[in-house]
Protein backbone atom coordinates (compact mmCIF):
# COMPACT_ATOMS: atom_id res chain seq x y z
CA UNK A 1 0.00 0.00 0.00
CA UNK A 2 1.10 3.19 -0.70
CA UNK A 3 2.14 5.65 2.06
CA UNK A 4 0.73 9.11 2.20
CA UNK A 5 1.88 11.90 0.51
CA UNK A 6 3.70 14.35 2.53
CA UNK A 7 2.08 18.18 2.69
CA UNK A 8 4.26 20.64 3.67
CA UNK A 9 3.16 24.04 4.17
CA UNK A 10 5.33 27.08 4.07
CA UNK A 11 4.65 30.74 5.21
CA UNK A 12 6.45 34.22 5.42
CA UNK A 13 5.47 36.78 8.22
CA UNK A 14 6.46 39.71 9.77
CA UNK A 15 8.63 42.51 8.07
CA UNK A 16 9.93 41.75 4.36
CA UNK A 17 13.90 40.98 3.97
CA UNK A 18 16.55 40.56 1.80
CA UNK A 19 16.70 36.70 1.90
CA UNK A 20 13.10 35.16 2.43
CA UNK A 21 12.78 34.12 -1.25
CA UNK A 22 16.32 32.22 -1.01
CA UNK A 23 15.10 30.61 2.28
CA UNK A 24 12.42 29.40 0.82
CA UNK A 25 13.80 28.25 -2.66
CA UNK A 26 16.70 26.19 -0.27
CA UNK A 27 14.06 24.77 1.82
CA UNK A 28 11.59 23.58 -1.30
CA UNK A 29 14.88 22.56 -3.28
CA UNK A 30 16.41 20.47 -0.05
CA UNK A 31 12.76 18.94 0.56
CA UNK A 32 12.41 17.23 -2.95
CA UNK A 33 15.23 15.62 -2.37
CA UNK A 34 14.92 14.33 0.93
CA UNK A 35 11.00 13.62 0.29
CA UNK A 36 9.71 11.06 -2.20
CA UNK A 37 6.31 11.71 -2.35
CA UNK A 38 5.88 15.47 -1.14
CA UNK A 39 3.35 18.23 -2.16
CA UNK A 40 4.55 21.83 -0.72
CA UNK A 41 1.67 24.44 -0.13
CA UNK A 42 2.43 28.29 -0.20
CA UNK A 43 0.41 30.24 2.41
CA UNK A 44 -0.29 34.20 1.20
CA UNK A 45 0.10 36.62 3.49
CA UNK A 46 1.72 34.95 6.73
CA UNK A 47 -0.61 33.68 9.08
CA UNK A 48 -3.51 35.28 7.45
CA UNK A 49 -3.25 33.32 4.82
CA UNK A 50 -3.63 30.26 7.51
CA UNK A 51 -6.59 32.26 8.87
CA UNK A 52 -8.47 33.43 5.74
CA UNK A 53 -7.62 29.85 3.82
CA UNK A 54 -5.43 31.96 1.32
CA UNK A 55 -2.82 29.10 0.28
CA UNK A 56 -1.75 27.48 -3.39
CA UNK A 57 -0.37 24.39 -4.56
CA UNK A 58 3.55 25.17 -5.47
CA UNK A 59 5.43 23.23 -8.19
CA UNK A 60 8.96 22.87 -8.33
CA UNK A 61 9.63 25.32 -11.29
CA UNK A 62 7.51 27.94 -9.17
CA UNK A 63 10.43 28.19 -7.06
CA UNK A 64 13.03 28.96 -9.90
CA UNK A 65 15.07 32.31 -10.07
CA UNK A 66 14.44 32.93 -6.34
CA UNK A 67 17.98 32.53 -5.33
CA UNK A 68 18.77 36.55 -6.50
CA UNK A 69 15.55 37.92 -5.49
CA UNK A 70 14.51 40.20 -2.60
CA UNK A 71 11.01 40.27 -0.63
CA UNK A 72 8.95 36.72 -0.51
CA UNK A 73 7.11 35.43 -3.15
CA UNK A 74 4.26 34.77 -0.77
CA UNK A 75 4.26 38.25 0.25
CA UNK A 76 4.26 38.85 4.62
CA UNK A 77 1.61 40.75 6.56
CA UNK A 78 2.59 41.02 10.41
CA UNK A 79 0.24 39.40 13.16
CA UNK A 80 0.40 40.56 16.71
CA UNK A 81 0.88 37.77 19.43
CA UNK A 82 -0.80 39.73 21.38
CA UNK A 83 -4.46 38.93 19.46
CA UNK A 84 -3.66 35.48 17.92
CA UNK A 85 -5.82 33.85 21.06
CA UNK A 86 -8.28 36.53 21.33
CA UNK A 87 -11.62 34.98 21.20
CA UNK A 88 -14.26 36.55 18.92
CA UNK A 89 -18.27 36.79 19.54
CA UNK A 90 -17.78 33.02 18.75
CA UNK A 91 -15.67 32.22 20.97
CA UNK A 92 -12.94 31.64 18.01
CA UNK A 93 -9.56 32.99 18.20
CA UNK A 94 -7.31 33.08 14.84
CA UNK A 95 -5.28 30.67 17.12
CA UNK A 96 -8.02 28.37 16.65
CA UNK A 97 -8.22 29.02 12.83
CA UNK A 98 -5.11 28.73 12.09
CA UNK A 99 -5.16 24.88 13.68
CA UNK A 100 -8.52 24.16 11.87
CA UNK A 101 -7.35 25.21 8.65
CA UNK A 102 -4.08 23.52 9.08
CA UNK A 103 -5.83 20.21 9.56
CA UNK A 104 -8.39 21.17 6.58
CA UNK A 105 -5.21 21.31 4.03
CA UNK A 106 -3.97 17.69 5.87
CA UNK A 107 -0.65 19.29 6.46
CA UNK A 108 2.03 17.06 7.80
CA UNK A 109 4.53 20.01 9.00
CA UNK A 110 4.55 23.95 8.57
CA UNK A 111 8.19 26.21 7.67
CA UNK A 112 7.65 29.43 9.19
CA UNK A 113 10.09 31.98 7.88
CA UNK A 114 9.86 34.87 10.16
CA UNK A 115 11.20 37.04 13.56
CA UNK A 116 10.63 37.43 17.03
CA UNK A 117 6.79 37.51 17.04
CA UNK A 118 6.57 35.11 14.78
CA UNK A 119 8.13 32.71 16.44
CA UNK A 120 6.60 33.51 19.61
CA UNK A 121 3.00 32.48 17.40
CA UNK A 122 5.02 29.30 15.94
CA UNK A 123 5.56 28.33 19.81
CA UNK A 124 2.04 28.93 20.56
CA UNK A 125 0.88 26.54 17.80
CA UNK A 126 3.81 24.14 18.32
CA UNK A 127 1.98 23.47 21.75
CA UNK A 128 -1.91 23.37 20.04
CA UNK A 129 -0.06 20.13 17.93
CA UNK A 130 0.93 21.67 14.62
CA UNK A 131 4.61 20.44 13.69
CA UNK A 132 6.31 23.55 12.91
CA UNK A 133 9.83 24.37 12.48
CA UNK A 134 10.98 28.03 12.17
CA UNK A 135 13.83 29.81 10.18
CA UNK A 136 15.20 33.02 11.75
CA UNK A 137 14.64 35.86 9.85
CA UNK A 138 15.17 39.52 10.12
CA UNK A 139 17.35 42.61 9.57
CA UNK A 140 17.53 43.19 13.23
CA UNK A 141 19.36 40.08 14.28
CA UNK A 142 17.83 39.80 17.37
CA UNK A 143 16.61 36.51 17.63
CA UNK A 144 17.53 34.83 20.82
CA UNK A 145 19.78 31.57 20.22
CA UNK A 146 21.22 31.98 17.14
CA UNK A 147 24.27 33.82 16.50
CA UNK A 148 22.98 35.29 13.36
CA UNK A 149 19.93 36.17 11.38
CA UNK A 150 18.87 35.53 7.40
CA UNK A 151 18.41 39.43 5.98
CA UNK A 152 21.02 40.90 8.66
CA UNK A 153 24.52 40.63 6.42
CA UNK A 154 22.18 42.26 3.29
CA UNK A 155 21.10 45.12 5.37
CA UNK A 156 24.65 45.78 7.31
CA UNK A 157 25.52 46.30 3.21
CA UNK A 158 22.86 48.76 2.72
CA UNK A 159 23.09 51.01 5.16
CA UNK A 160 26.89 51.12 4.68
CA UNK A 161 26.55 52.20 1.53
CA UNK A 162 23.93 54.76 1.98
CA UNK A 163 26.44 56.61 4.93
CA UNK A 164 29.03 56.29 2.56
CA UNK A 165 27.21 58.34 0.02
CA UNK A 166 25.93 60.78 2.70
CA UNK A 167 29.73 61.40 4.07
CA UNK A 168 30.63 62.74 0.78
CA UNK A 169 28.10 65.76 1.55
CA UNK A 170 29.06 65.82 4.62
CA UNK A 171 32.35 66.30 4.29
CA UNK A 172 31.86 68.66 1.25
CA UNK A 173 29.04 71.22 2.98
CA UNK A 174 31.25 70.24 6.40
CA UNK A 175 28.21 69.10 8.04
CA UNK A 176 26.68 66.84 11.09
CA UNK A 177 24.97 64.01 10.08
CA UNK A 178 22.41 62.04 12.28
CA UNK A 179 21.53 58.98 10.63
CA UNK A 180 18.59 56.60 11.80
CA UNK A 181 18.72 52.70 11.35
CA UNK A 182 16.25 50.27 12.05
CA UNK A 183 16.07 48.45 15.13
CA UNK A 184 13.28 49.41 17.45
CA UNK A 185 15.01 46.96 20.90
CA UNK A 186 18.16 46.07 19.89
CA UNK A 187 21.03 48.01 18.39
CA UNK A 188 22.80 44.58 16.19
CA UNK A 189 22.10 46.69 12.94
CA UNK A 190 23.03 50.07 14.11
CA UNK A 191 26.26 48.78 15.42
CA UNK A 192 27.42 47.20 12.27
CA UNK A 193 26.61 49.73 9.94
CA UNK A 194 27.98 52.57 12.15
CA UNK A 195 31.08 50.66 12.60
CA UNK A 196 31.81 49.40 8.63
CA UNK A 197 30.63 52.73 7.88
CA UNK A 198 32.85 54.70 10.03
CA UNK A 199 30.68 56.50 12.15
CA UNK A 200 31.95 59.05 14.98
CA UNK A 201 29.21 58.04 17.29
CA UNK A 202 26.35 55.00 17.43
CA UNK A 203 23.72 56.05 20.08
CA UNK A 204 22.09 52.34 20.91
CA UNK A 205 19.07 51.42 22.84
CA UNK A 206 21.21 49.01 25.21
CA UNK A 207 23.22 52.40 26.01
CA UNK A 208 21.04 55.62 26.54
CA UNK A 209 23.12 58.48 25.59
CA UNK A 210 24.05 61.91 27.52
CA UNK A 211 23.58 64.42 24.86
CA UNK A 212 26.63 66.08 26.79
CA UNK A 213 28.88 63.25 26.25
CA UNK A 214 27.84 63.08 22.70
CA UNK A 215 28.29 66.89 22.11
CA UNK A 216 32.19 66.40 23.98
CA UNK A 217 32.90 63.46 21.47
CA UNK A 218 31.57 65.58 18.25
CA UNK A 219 33.34 68.65 19.21
CA UNK A 220 36.89 67.10 19.30
CA UNK A 221 35.89 64.87 16.05
CA UNK A 222 35.59 68.70 14.55
CA UNK A 223 38.49 69.64 15.48
CA UNK A 224 39.76 66.60 13.55
CA UNK A 225 37.52 67.03 10.65
CA UNK A 226 35.03 69.30 9.36
CA UNK A 227 31.94 66.97 9.60
CA UNK A 228 30.96 63.92 11.78
CA UNK A 229 28.43 61.37 11.32
CA UNK A 230 26.31 60.10 13.89
CA UNK A 231 24.30 56.38 13.61
CA UNK A 232 21.51 56.43 16.05
CA UNK A 233 19.23 52.81 16.52
CA UNK A 234 15.38 53.63 15.91
CA UNK A 235 14.67 52.57 19.53
CA UNK A 236 17.45 54.31 21.10
CA UNK A 237 17.05 56.66 23.99
CA UNK A 238 18.59 59.53 26.46
CA UNK A 239 19.81 58.65 30.05
CA UNK A 240 16.54 60.86 30.99
CA UNK A 241 14.36 58.92 29.32
CA UNK A 242 15.57 55.27 30.85
CA UNK A 243 12.63 55.04 32.97
CA UNK A 244 9.72 55.84 30.46
CA UNK A 245 8.00 53.59 28.81
CA UNK A 246 8.28 53.08 25.15
CA UNK A 247 5.04 54.89 24.46
CA UNK A 248 5.67 57.40 26.85
CA UNK A 249 8.85 58.49 25.02
CA UNK A 250 7.28 58.67 21.77
CA UNK A 251 4.72 60.80 23.05
CA UNK A 252 7.03 63.20 24.78
CA UNK A 253 9.13 63.89 21.65
CA UNK A 254 5.71 64.08 19.41
CA UNK A 255 5.06 67.23 21.94
CA UNK A 256 8.23 68.55 21.35
CA UNK A 257 7.68 68.62 17.51
CA UNK A 258 10.40 65.37 16.99
CA UNK A 259 8.82 62.66 14.58
CA UNK A 260 11.95 60.61 15.20
CA UNK A 261 14.68 59.92 17.42
CA UNK A 262 16.92 61.27 15.27
CA UNK A 263 15.23 64.53 15.47
CA UNK A 264 15.70 64.18 19.19
CA UNK A 265 19.45 63.42 19.12
CA UNK A 266 19.99 66.48 15.92
CA UNK A 267 18.42 68.94 18.19
CA UNK A 268 20.73 67.70 21.08
CA UNK A 269 23.40 68.51 18.66
CA UNK A 270 22.14 71.42 17.14
CA UNK A 271 21.62 73.20 20.28
CA UNK A 272 24.57 72.26 22.41
CA UNK A 273 26.86 73.21 19.77
CA UNK A 274 25.18 75.85 18.13
CA UNK A 275 25.36 74.21 14.25
CA UNK A 276 23.37 73.11 11.39
CA UNK A 277 22.15 69.60 11.69
CA UNK A 278 21.41 67.59 8.98
CA UNK A 279 18.87 64.18 9.20
CA UNK A 280 18.60 60.92 7.02
CA UNK A 281 16.67 58.10 7.73
CA UNK A 282 17.09 54.90 4.57
CA UNK A 283 14.25 53.17 6.33
CA UNK A 284 12.29 50.47 4.46
CA UNK A 285 15.76 50.50 1.93
CA UNK A 286 17.19 48.21 4.65
CA UNK A 287 15.01 45.72 3.74
CA UNK A 288 14.79 45.77 0.20
CA UNK A 289 17.09 45.13 -3.16
CA UNK A 290 18.64 41.78 -4.15
CA UNK A 291 20.47 39.62 -1.12
CA UNK A 292 24.01 39.48 -0.55
CA UNK A 293 26.43 36.34 -1.07
CA UNK A 294 26.82 35.86 2.08
CA UNK A 295 22.99 35.97 2.90
CA UNK A 296 22.03 33.55 -0.28
CA UNK A 297 25.20 30.93 1.09
CA UNK A 298 23.45 31.01 4.95
CA UNK A 299 19.70 30.38 3.81
CA UNK A 300 20.89 27.35 1.35
CA UNK A 301 22.39 25.92 4.82
CA UNK A 302 19.47 27.04 6.95
CA UNK A 303 17.33 25.65 4.35
CA UNK A 304 18.91 22.06 3.90
CA UNK A 305 18.67 21.63 7.42
CA UNK A 306 15.26 22.52 7.85
CA UNK A 307 14.42 19.95 5.26
CA UNK A 308 16.41 16.99 7.31
CA UNK A 309 14.24 18.13 10.28
CA UNK A 310 11.03 17.44 8.25
CA UNK A 311 12.57 14.56 6.87
CA UNK A 312 13.44 13.41 10.09
CA UNK A 313 9.99 14.64 11.64
CA UNK A 314 11.60 16.44 13.89
CA UNK A 315 9.75 19.61 15.13
CA UNK A 316 8.35 22.23 17.61
CA UNK A 317 11.96 23.93 16.69
CA UNK A 318 13.53 26.72 14.67
CA UNK A 319 17.00 26.39 12.97
CA UNK A 320 20.27 28.34 14.24
CA UNK A 321 23.51 28.73 14.26
CA UNK A 322 25.44 27.56 17.57
CA UNK A 323 28.74 28.03 18.38
CA UNK A 324 29.35 28.13 14.37
CA UNK A 325 27.29 25.25 13.06
CA UNK A 326 23.82 25.60 11.67
CA UNK A 327 21.98 23.54 14.71
CA UNK A 328 18.28 23.89 16.35
CA UNK A 329 16.74 24.98 18.87
CA UNK A 330 13.24 24.40 20.28
CA UNK A 331 11.20 26.85 20.33
CA UNK A 332 9.67 26.96 23.62
CA UNK A 333 13.33 27.80 24.71
CA UNK A 334 14.50 30.78 22.61
CA UNK A 335 10.37 32.22 21.59
CA UNK A 336 9.60 35.56 23.31
CA UNK A 337 13.37 36.07 24.48
CA UNK A 338 15.41 39.42 23.42
CA UNK A 339 18.92 39.59 22.36
CA UNK A 340 20.57 42.65 23.30
CA UNK A 341 23.90 43.63 22.32
CA UNK A 342 25.97 42.90 25.23
CA UNK A 343 28.18 45.40 26.85
CA UNK A 344 31.33 42.87 25.92
CA UNK A 345 30.61 42.64 22.30
CA UNK A 346 33.94 41.89 20.68
CA UNK A 347 32.54 44.55 17.58
CA UNK A 348 31.56 47.42 20.08
CA UNK A 349 34.73 47.06 22.41
CA UNK A 350 36.67 47.35 19.25
CA UNK A 351 34.60 50.69 18.51
CA UNK A 352 35.34 51.81 21.46
CA UNK A 353 39.16 50.96 21.00
CA UNK A 354 38.97 53.24 17.67
CA UNK A 355 37.45 56.20 18.99
CA UNK A 356 33.93 55.90 18.33
CA UNK A 357 31.49 57.16 21.00
CA UNK A 358 28.69 55.51 22.25
CA UNK A 359 27.59 58.93 24.06
CA UNK A 360 27.85 57.41 27.61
Amino acid sequence: MREKMKRIGILTSGGDCAGLNPAIYAVAKAIYRKIDDVEIIGILDGYTGLIDLNTKVLKPKDFEGLLTKGGTFLRSIRQSFKTIDVKDENGISKADKIVKNYNKLDLDALVVLGGNGTHKIANLLSERGLNIVGLPKTIDNDIFGTEETFGYDTAVQVGADYIDRIQTTAASHSRVFVVEIMGNKVGWLALSVGVSAGADAIILPEIPYSAEKLNDALKKTLKEKNYAIVVVSEGAFAKEERKMKNKERLSERKLAGFNSIADKVGDDIAKGLGIEIRTAIPGHVLRGGEPSARDRNYTMQLGAVAAGLIADEVYGVTVAKVNGRISFNQLSEIAGKAKPVPEDDSLLLAARSIGISFAD
